[in-house]
């Protein structure tokens, strides 16, 4: 009886293929970090401080809602 080993090679995977894996495989630890590593590669380096106030909580809801608005579009 043969055994084969497949090695995928995760940086050839998009990010849904990606996220499948590690999503059916959460104990590949490997596959776990190449996700995060090129998710948070991708990810904006924006920061922004806390709202301290009411009126900046809401500010901050709108301006969420908008992007999505924006992301739903495109």
């Amino acid at each position: 009886m043969e055994i084969f080993i497949i090695k995928l090679d995760f940086n050839s995977m998009n990010k849904d293929q990606l996220r499948a894996y590690v999503i059916a495989n959460p104990n590949d630890k490997a596959s776990f970090h190449i996700f995060v590593d090129r998710f948070t590669s991708e990810a904006p380096r924006e920061t922004f401080d806390i709202p301290k106030s009411i009126a900046e909580v809401e500010e901050v809801d709108i301006l969420i809602r908008k992007k999505l608005e924006q992301l739903k579009i495109n």
